[in-house]
């Protein structure tokens, strides 16, 4: 009896002493997992897209909180938008950890989560929206348009800040440099600034008694980790939304989308202008590829995108090569060219097959660019027509070279057969093709007439290395 009232004895202790251990892991898991979605950089529709997929996959492995690990200098408004309208329908908590900065877009962010927290140097503000040219710098915005679009992001900012617990004025003053705000009588920020706040300014306290809280952040951290166990999640597993090299690589091309899109263009343009080159047709091809392939990897353009593409492509080839006259296949082909890029700069939600119909804000942002893109590359090629049959670059891409006894001219060089000259269609022209003046032969265009091989042709323009001729 004795010896079976020992061991009861140390059964009971072992019990007593394990059961903390087992309810704190009961506790732990109850907590669920705490996903970590880093928000770095520009903010732009490849950003956008990853924190879709991060708080998709956030939910589906069940995890009790969210936490944006915060280090940027603002972004595009429409992505913004989408992402501020992705936090308020998680039904999980959400926080900020503002790393290094949340400057514009990334401050009305962080406002749109439950709690943020700042470490010590970080800054928060700045959100008064700006004008930006597709090359990536600001340029001024009109007087009405700039109001509006104020007013627009004012009007966010407060709705945000009142359904988190925020002050509304103080939100507002991040975008109103005419607004000052102030505690009390003490002056934070005065007319004719943007409010901005540093981690010490934005945890200090306010208000008395009951009313007292902190101006903005909850708390200074020195780390993620250390703010986990501030909010209680210190014990929890962390899984941390990985981003793939291409998905790095994408967020950079769609940052410069303008830049290949322009590229391309006036790559296809020059080698349809001059026939025989092939590098700058190459080049534009290439340029167009890896456009669409970032877009592609960062969840915008997709197949039906591509394919359209390709469909265009073929279509604008046959009418200018295979069918005679510019026609429906022609027409076809630009305007299916142009619908693909245009398609490729709408995001689609993980998931999501087909093409996307775009909502009306991001139909704006779409026009603008390719409509910039397309005058920028008319620009570029008028310079180009200029300049480039005088430059050694031109000469060593179109060599002369003897076909069959006789000179093949080069287009830089036409020029000197003077209009109206006579010669001979040695090609058919549809409209592109090759004419024999003399003994010399060179690449030419007609104004969309077919000319049979063997008819006569003479020479009715001349437009830098472009070559016109009629039938004689």
């Amino acid at each position: 009896m004795k010896h079976v009232a020992i061991s009861f004895l140390i059964a009971t202790l072992g019990v007593s002493a394990f059961c903390p251990v087992a309810a704190q892991e009961s506790e732990t898991n109850a907590l669920g997992i705490t996903y970590v979605i880093p928000i770095k950089g520009v903010i732009e529709r490849g950003l956008l897209y990853l924190v879709r997929r991060g708080v998709a996959q956030a939910e589906e492995a069940g995890a009790g909180a969210v936490v944006f690990v915060m280090d940027t200098p603002g972004g595009a408004l429409d992505s913004t938008r989408e992402i501020v309208d992705l936090l308020r329908n998680i039904d999980v908590d959400t926080y900020t950890f503002v790393e290094r900065e949340a400057i514009s877009a990334g401050a009305i962010i962080s406002l749109a989560t439950d709690a943020i927290y700042m470490s010590p140097g970080s800054t928060i503000g700045d959100a008064m929206p700006i004008m930006v040219s597709p090359t990536g710098g600001a340029q001024p915005m009109p007087d009405d348009l700039k109001e509006k679009m104020i007013s627009y992001v004012a009007g966010m900012v407060r709705s945000i800040a009142q359904d988190k617990g925020h002050d509304d004025q103080l939100a507002e003053s991040m975008v109103r440099p005419e607004m000052e705000y102030k505690i009390g009588e003490e002056m934070i920020c005065p007319e004719g600034q943007l409010l901005t706040l540093t981690a010490a300014e934005a945890v200090r306290t306010v208000g008395e008694g009951d009313e007292a809280r902190n101006l903005l952040s909850s708390g200074t951290v020195d780390s993620l980790e250390e703010m986990l166990e501030v909010i209680g999640r210190g014990g929890t597993e962390v899984v941390t939304l990985e981003v793939t090299w291409s998905e790095k690589t994408a967020r950079w091309i769609e940052t410069l989308r303008a830049l290949f899109l322009i590229g391309g263009l006036l790559g296809i343009y020059i080698e349809f202008k001059t026939p025989g080159l092939g590098l700058p047709g190459l080049l534009g091809v290439l340029l167009l590829a890896v456009f669409f392939w970032g877009h592609n990897v960062a969840g915008l353009a997709g197949v039906p995108e591509m394919l359209l593409l390709v469909v265009g492509i073929v279509l604008l080839v046959l009418e200018i090569f295979v069918i005679p006259g510019f026609g429906l296949a022609g027409i076809s082909g630009i305007l299916l060219i142009f619908i693909s890029l245009a398609l490729a700069m709408v995001e689609h939600y993980p998931g999501t097959p087909g093409i996307p119909v775009p909502p009306m804000p991001q139909v704006d942002g779409m026009m603008m660019t390719l409509g910039w893109s397309v005058l920028l590359t008319f620009v570029f090629a008028i310079a180009l027509a200029k300049l480039l049959p005088h430059t050694s670059v031109f000469d060593r891409l179109a060599v002369a070279a003897t076909v069959e006894g006789k000179v093949e001219l080069r287009s830089a060089d036409a020029g000197e057969l003077g209009i109206g000259r006579r010669g001979v269609a040695i090609t058919d022209l549809r409209p592109a093709g090759k004419a024999e003046f003399g003994e010399k032969r060179l690449d030419v265009v007609t104004e969309g007439d077919f000319v049979a091989e063997g008819q006569p042709v003479l020479i009715s323009k001349v437009h830098g290395n472009r070559i016109v001729v009629d039938p004689a």
